[in-house]
């Protein structure tokens, strides 16, 4: 979004840009260990895994992309791994 504003002191006019932050939900692992979700370590860890396989990085983005999303909308403050790791 895009907003004009204008300093109280000097007066003068200037354009700020703003985005709504998404918020993901916690990763609880197996030793119950809570960390934040970070789609980099997803996309890295996924490329690492079929670096030999014949598949494109743009089924690769859109499998992040589709785990993102799924986990978006589930609502849920704190997701299990394996729940990722099956979507």
């Amino acid at each position: 979004m895009r907003r004009r504003r204008e300093c109280l002191q000097c007066g003068e006019r200037f354009t700020t840009f703003e985005s709504a932050e998404l918020l993901m939900p916690r990763i609880v692992k197996s030793d119950a260990t809570r960390e934040p979700f970070e789609e980099g370590k997803l996309r890295s860890g996924m490329l690492k895994a079929l670096e030999k396989r014949p598949v494109s990085s743009e089924a690769v983005d859109a499998a992040v992309n589709h785990v993102c999303h799924k986990l978006r909308t589930a609502r849920r403050a704190r997701v299990p791994a394996r729940l990722i790791g099956e979507l």
